[in-house]
């Protein structure tokens, strides 16, 4: 009986002894919290096959916030900045796929090695050991994959891969380019040199001037999971960061949004980037308002021709892309009273949208601000507006510049030394067009009102009374500017009629008397 009660005892002792262990694993394990995995991206050293998620892991909430001045790009997953690729996917590595061929070569076992086509379902075909799939595996995890298969059959196998014929990358690229769509690129085989993201833009035909540069996004296929990179191509463009312009993999898809924001010195610099806008074609734009020539106008590029280091010219040139000064002089230059401080350009965005740049070519003019004179896109449509006052000064310089014409006809015809046509310079007042015809004429000219005659963008004929003033500053009361084709009518003086018509009277009477005389 005592044996039997001692055994009880150390039974009763274990089991509690196990109670306590299990109660402290319980406890544990409520107290530690629980992973998010689906927030943290498993990540790979470009140095180490080891997927960590402390180290090397990067969780979405821990992100600073990327700068993002755009409403028009669609919903997509919280974009990572292009410094942490490297880690994401190994950048050095090529991935498998269908369609890519591989050599493997398993040490001392000639049988089992050749090349091998990686199939629709991503898989590759061994002898012995069947199908295996090497789908997103890098040609190192593939060697590591195969030996593993074939470690059941072979003692230590040693197998080395080698891609002999990539297969071509398929990348997609939408927004703010020429031509979206998706493109195709071919590798090397001994050194694969992946395209980055300005290569696609080139190929898609460059960048819109609308673009926002700053928020360029490459969504990736990474261990099953969708990571989205963003791409700040202004850092590119403006201090040479090359880590922006992020290598591209197969299956890559790049969106391009629209900026809110529009400023003409960025504008202009991006047009002029390597992957700015194409300017090798004719584009076609309207131009509408204070323009003698309103309507549609296609705009050649410039060649401008290179020379080598000698200056002899050897052939090449290069096309200079369309600006807004071509457009108003192929619209034969704006009127007397445009607003050149209000210039209006409706371009249109990848999504329909229409997006307003506003230009203030007096800054051209008077300072010379180039970034003013933009670089036109196909579609665009150029809003001139009409000034409310314009003084004489202004209306002198303007009349200087070269959105203006060179010249514009006008008609002098009544009573002035040389009737007709009269060639002057734009914003030309009624006072300078009468000097230009050689002034009234002394002797019959009503130099104290002339009938001004214009023809109006609706077709209808406008006449008017103006009291001349040959001292007076321009003003539309006196002395009005003129335009293209306007008829200035200098009718004779009170005196001249009188006598005209007292001429007339008498003119049959003298005819009469010389009828007399002849007879007699």
């Amino acid at each position: 009986m005592k044996n039997t009660s001692v055994l009880y005892q150390l039974f009763l002792d274990r089991v509690n002894s196990y109670s306590a262990i299990a109660l402290s694993l319980c406890l544990t394990l409520a107290a530690t919290p629980a992973m998010a995995q689906n927030n943290t991206i498993e990540l790979q050293d470009a140095g180490s096959n080891e997927a960590t998620t402390e180290k090397q892991g990067i969780n979405y909430r821990d992100l600073p916030p990327l700068e993002n001045n755009n409403s028009s790009q669609p919903d997509l997953p919280p974009a990572l900045p292009a410094e942490s690729i490297e880690f994401a996917t190994g950048e050095s590595d090529y991935t498998l796929g269908a369609g890519d061929k591989i050599n493997l070569n398993i040490f001392q076992v000639e049988e089992y090695s050749g090349d091998y086509p990686v199939l629709v379902d991503g898989t590759i075909s061994l002898p012995l050991v069947g199908r295996v799939d090497v789908r997103g595996l890098s040609l190192k995890e593939t060697s590591d994959k195969v030996s593993k298969e074939y470690s059941t059959y072979l003692k230590r196998p040693i197998i080395t891969v080698g891609l002999i014929a990539p297969r071509p990358l398929k990348i997609g690229v939408s927004g703010e380019v020429d031509n979206p769509g998706s493109y195709e690129v071919a590798l090397e085989a001994d050194n694969p040199q992946f395209p980055s993201v300005t290569d696609i833009i080139q190929q898609a035909g460059g960048i819109t001037t609308i673009a926002d540069v700053r928020n360029v996004r490459v969504r990736r296929q990474v261990k099953g999971k969708e990571v989205v990179y963003n791409s700040n191509l202004w850092n590119l463009l403006t201090k040479g960061k090359v880590r922006e312009d992020i290598s591209l993999r197969d299956g890559d898809d790049i969106f391009i949004p629209t900026t809110d924001e529009i400023n003409t010195s960025e504008l202009n610099r991006l047009a002029q980037a390597s992957f700015g806008l194409q300017s090798d074609k004719p584009i076609q734009v309207a131009v509408v308002g204070e323009v003698y020539r309103p309507g549609s106008h296609f705009i050649q590029p410039e060649l401008l021709s290179r020379g080598n280091e000698n200056g002899a010219n050897q052939g090449r040139q290069e096309s200079i892309p369309p600006r807004l000064s071509q457009a108003l002089v192929g619209a034969n230059g704006i009127k007397p009273l445009a607003d050149v401080r209000d210039v209006q350009v409706k371009r249109t965005s990848w999504d329909g949208s229409e997006k307003l740049i506003k230009v203030d070519l007096w800054e051209l003019i008077t300072a010379g601000d180039t970034d003013q004179d933009i670089i036109l896109q196909d579609g665009d449509k150029i809003v001139i507006a009409k000034a409310d006052k314009i003084t004489s000064a202004d209306s002198q310089t303007i009349a200087a510049g070269t959105i203006s014409p060179g010249e514009i006809s006008v008609n002098v015809v009544g009573e002035v030394v040389n009737p007709g046509p009269v060639n002057v310079q734009p914003n030309t007042p009624l006072n300078q067009a009468i000097l230009a015809a050689g002034g009234f004429d002394s002797q019959r000219a009503n130099s104290k009102e002339v009938e001004l005659v214009s023809l109006k963008p609706n077709g209808t004929v406008e006449k008017r009374k103006i009291k001349v003033d040959l001292g007076a500053e321009v003003n539309d009361e006196t002395n009005p500017v003129l335009n293209r084709n306007d008829v200035v009518v200098v009718g004779r003086s009170g005196s001249t009629k009188t006598f005209d018509g007292v001429g007339k009277v008498t003119s049959p009477l003298g005819g009469l008397f010389g009828l007399f005389n002849a007879i007699f």
